[in-house]
């Protein structure tokens, strides 16, 4: 009889370990039907249908940090141009100016307040000098906050009478003020803006 107790307490404890065991896995294949289902709902967010002539096409959306040097180089450039590229024009230079600071703080505000004061814009006009600027490239820092950059590009000043090139150095800083409008698209701001160099580009032979 102490025998039969023996092995029906020996097949209660196999019984109960299958039992705990089952729940186990079950409980795993839960989390892992759960954890794909996310990935999968996660993935179908990300793809966007258009409707173009008539076709629906695919496309894949992607977070904005995988694209954030792409944003913060394109932020720099645009302020590059509206602040540099002049013509002869006074409400054509303050237009571009404009745009220019909204992108930038007081930093950029007193470099044109400089530039005012020095009669750099009056002899442009005066001169009826256009100038143009190429960014030739940026050197961006993503690993610290703001990100630090540094701006290299070409200078194009057009005269009646002849046309100068120059090198133009800036660095500064770019942070993320987490709002995006019509006169600021990417949502950064550029600060502590200054020139490092600006020199006549040499004669080639």
């Amino acid at each position: 009889m102490f025998t039969q107790f023996k092995n029906i307490d020996t097949a209660f404890q196999h019984i109960k370990r299958f039992s705990i065991f089952l729940i186990l896995c079950n409980a795993l294949v839960m989390c892992f039907c759960v954890y794909k289902s996310y990935q999968l709902v996660e993935a179908s967010q990300n793809r966007v249908h258009i409707l173009y002539n008539g076709k629906v096409l695919e496309a894949l959306a992607s977070d904005r940090k995988s694209n954030l040097p792409v944003e913060l180089r394109d932020h720099i450039r645009t302020f590059h141009q509206y602040f540099f590229s002049l013509s002869p024009d006074e409400k054509a230079i303050q237009a571009g100016v404009t745009k220019a600071l909204y992108l930038a703080d007081e930093s950029a505000k007193k470099a044109y307040d400089n530039l005012k004061e020095q009669g750099f814009f009056s002899n442009l006009i005066s001169a009826n000098i256009s100038q143009e600027i190429v960014v030739d490239s940026i050197r961006l820092d993503m690993n610290s906050y703001p990100y630090p950059f540094t701006c290299y590009a070409t200078q194009k000043l057009v005269r009646s009478s002849s046309t100068v090139f120059r090198k133009l150095v800036t660095q500064g800083q770019v942070r993320d003020i987490k709002t995006q409008t019509d006169n600021n698209p990417h949502g950064f701001l550029i600060q502590r803006w200054e020139t490092v160099s600006n020199t006549d580009e040499p004669l080639k032979p």
